[in-house]
């Protein structure tokens, strides 16, 4: 059986971290909330400065300081609270218990069978029993982290989608009013299908559960889950929105007078990548492999694309 005296020491200190990184936030958090927050927040606090004192415990290592990216990041999220307020609170919240339940499952998985598998598992007990109970009341009182993960996904798919698009349109026409108009012409056409089938989607997602729940309710079993569906109208809205907003970053450097598609890709990659970091952070996924996911998807769209439109403008003799 493992000892936790032989545990990694740079894991030991990264658990560590993480803990104190988190009741540092909260603890933020408390000073720049409303005082409606902070009773919420007390518990988080209580509860995170028990893990805090667990860990330093079991691995006989004490630290007070985060380290300097763990710093940046605190006063970056901070500063963001402080633009936005209580709704952007309750969405890093949530972002960080996913991030925290999916940390510590990976980790009992791979040290079932030692002692640090022991610890981890009572600390997601914690997590499951009392952290997500709290998140949950937050969550419930102000956002719903699917609206806006639902615009975050909008803009990514409108971003890769057009500049795809425009590194097609440049190879085949390239000149630049044709290209801003084919472009125009396709982001308006994607955001109109994109909400379609959204409406579509959310529609059919809403009629079977309100089935369920007549079931449910018909067995006497209760309605079910508690979570209000998204009206089916408002979902298309916000994603047919979020698409077109997200094309136009590709499109902004051919209405500025660009002649080929290298600006559009500065553009529309860059907004991209960070698209991708903010979407790894909600959803709890490693945020470089999703960057590199999407530059992945950027190069083959761009790449795809100049090249059909190179064929089209040599093999097929189109000239424009």
């Amino acid at each position: 059986m493992q000892n936790v005296q032989t545990v990694d020491p740079h894991l030991a200190r990264q658990l560590v971290l993480d803990e104190l990184f988190d009741l540092m936030l909260y603890r933020k958090f408390r000073e720049i909330s409303a005082p409606e927050l902070h009773p919420t927040l007390d518990e988080l606090i209580k509860v995170e400065g028990g893990h805090l004192a667990f860990w330093q415990n079991l691995f006989g290592i004490e630290i007070s300081e985060l380290n300097p990216a763990r710093r940046l990041k605190l006063q970056l999220i901070v500063l963001i609270c402080r633009l936005f307020g209580a709704p952007a609170i309750d969405l890093i919240l949530e972002a960080i218990e996913i991030h925290g339940i999916r940390k510590y499952l990976t980790l009992w998985n791979e040290n079932k069978d030692n002692s640090i598998g022991k610890a981890v598992r009572g600390v997601l007990e914690d997590e499951f029993k009392h952290e997500d109970v709290i998140v949950s009341r937050l969550k419930e009182r102000i956002i719903n982290p699917d609206r806006i993960r639902n615009v975050f996904l909008g803009l990514n798919d409108g971003m890769v989608e057009i500049l795809g698009a425009v590194s097609g349109f440049f190879a085949s026409f390239g000149q630049n009013s044709l290209v801003l108009l084919a472009g125009l012409t396709t982001a308006v056409a994607g955001a109109l299908s994109m909400a379609a089938g959204t409406y579509v989607a959310t529609s059919s997602e809403n009629e079977v559960r309100r089935t369920d729940e007549e079931k449910s309710r018909f067995l006497g079993e209760g309605a079910g889950g508690e979570d209000k569906p998204e009206p089916a109208l408002r979902s298309a809205a916000i994603v047919g929105i979020s698409y077109f907003v997200g094309s136009a970053f590709p499109l902004l450097p051919v209405l500025f007078g660009a002649h080929t598609a290298l600006w559009s890709i500065v553009s529309a990659g860059t907004m991209i990548l960070l698209v991708s970091a903010v979407l790894g952070f909600l959803s709890g996924m490693n945020i470089g492999r999703r960057a590199l996911t999407n530059v992945i998807i950027i190069a083959v769209a761009a790449g795809v694309t100049y090249l059909i439109g190179m064929m089209v403008r040599n093999l097929l003799g189109v000239q424009i």
